[in-house]
């Protein structure tokens, strides 16, 4: 069976979106990866809610490619079943990336408080627990910020005005500085708290979580249509033969 010049056009659009569609499929699944491992890094001051997203896009990630493959093959071999369950699991694919996109702007809505509670919790318990203490250098290291508001947050946890080694400037520590204390130089204590550096670091990542699933979401939005006119066409021709 031919198709018309109309349903051929429609059949060579839908295998180059196919074609499109494996590279956000990649896309998709590369940023999912990307920011679950950075927020991984910081797990233990955000909850399940910003783990789950990124996870969501690796999953929708691994499917567009899968889901690409049926498009490719439905279109070239004018079959109508594969093309119309094509078109229907794209339709999933698309409410599942809107889903993730929205929940990732959501997620900014949430960010500040979630933080502030877990860096309260976790400051608590700074003493006791060594991983507690390396999530915290690390963080701190890596944002250049010290205590939750500011270096004073440390008062609760040491009396003696000492202050962890990673709220100093790394650079000046490798020339002399051998401990970090209230009583050093200001310019030397890293000046931010880590609330505002890590809230302003999730969201930034949420913002991309929330670009990436919603905008490439109305990209495969017009895939779903593409397969279902040229499922149209398939059925239309078949039942005038």
């Amino acid at each position: 069976m031919r198709l018309s010049g109309g349903s051929a056009c429609i059949k060579y659009l839908l295998f180059i979106f196919n074609l499109l569609f494996v590279v956000t499929g990649i896309v998709v699944l590369s940023v999912g990866a990307v920011i679950q491992g950075i927020y991984y890094d910081y797990n233990d001051f955000l909850d399940d809610g910003f783990l789950s997203v990124p996870s969501l896009l690796i999953a929708v990630g691994s499917i567009v490619l899968i889901v690409s493959f049926l498009g490719c093959c439905g279109a070239v071999k004018e079959n109508h079943c594969m093309v119309l369950s094509f078109s229907i699991t794209l339709m999933l694919v698309f409410i599942l990336e809107m889903s993730g996109g929205i929940a990732g702007y959501l997620l900014r809505d949430r960010t500040a408080s979630v933080i502030e509670e877990r860096l309260n919790h976790t400051l608590k318990s700074y003493n006791d627990k060594k991983d507690i203490q390396e999530v915290w250098a690390g963080m701190q290291k890596g944002l250049n910020c010290c205590g939750i508001s500011s270096y004073t947050d440390w008062e609760t946890v040491y009396n003696n005005g000492s202050l962890p080694i990673s709220c100093c400037d790394i650079n000046e520590l490798a020339v002399g500085l051998l401990e970090c204390t209230a009583n050093t130089t200001t310019t030397t204590i890293h000046p931010s708290g880590c609330l505002p550096a890590l809230g302003r670091f999730v969201n930034e990542h949420a913002a991309v979580l929330g670009g990436v699933g919603i905008g490439i979401g109305f990209i495969q939005l017009l895939g779903v249509v593409l397969a279902c006119l040229l499922a149209r066409h398939i059925r239309s021709n078949y039942e005038n033969v």
